[in-house]
């Protein structure tokens, strides 16, 4: 295990994931709602899980360089 993997959150608020990612947070709601992202309860504060995420982020397609 890396240094970057050990800092990584296990979880993200919404409000987290929308600072980390620059998603908005209906879209959050949307994967998480799709299933796309995985999430836990804490109390009343849903997490998504930070490998859910992480996996999510890796797996949109690269922007392609300006023609």
């Amino acid at each position: 295990m890396n240094e970057h993997e050990r800092e990584a959150p296990l979880g993200y608020t919404i409000s987290d994931a929308v600072r980390t990612t620059g998603l908005a947070k209906s879209r959050l709601w949307l994967l998480i709602a799709s299933g796309e992202l995985q999430t836990r309860k804490a109390g009343r504060r849903t997490l998504i899980v930070g490998d859910s995420l992480r996996a999510y982020y890796a797996g949109l397609p690269s922007a392609r360089p300006a023609a």
